[in-house]
């Protein structure tokens, strides 16, 4: 399918996209992404291999239109800050999470009453 990325005209098929990006390990996504062969790439990662040029030469738009039309599933960065992240813990919620719950069926444990002797204190000087 012709594509035009950065003013310039690519004939781009799914599976060339798929074999171009075999090997490559995905960078970590924090705009638009696209999936391919089950893996999430950031969309001018993949703008990169496929058009052999610098990110800075073409926009995302411009790599997600064409990737859409090749029948990618793409992300916008909307959609991906649409889901909001878990709430960070309070200091305390971590660590009551670290030591557990106390058991609430079983009975406290009885406390042991201490051993007569002279270690009882200081009471016969």
């Amino acid at each position: 399918m012709r594509c035009v990325i950065a003013r310039f005209p690519f004939d781009l098929f799914k599976n060339e996209v798929e074999d171009s990006m075999k090997g490559i390990k995905p960078e970590p996504v924090t705009g638009d992404a696209v999936v391919i062969s089950r893996r999430v790439y950031p969309v001018k990662q993949v703008g990169e291999v496929i058009t052999r040029q610098d990110r800075r030469d073409f926009s995302s738009a411009e790599v997600v239109r064409a990737l859409s039309k090749l029948g990618f599933t793409c992300r916008t960065a909307e959609s991906a800050a649409a889901t909001p992240p878990p709430a960070a813990r309070t200091p305390l919620e971590t660590a009551s999470a670290l030591l557990g719950t106390p058991a609430q069926d079983a009975p406290a444990p009885a406390r042991a009453a201490p051993a007569p002797g002279p270690a009882q204190g200081l009471g016969g000087l």
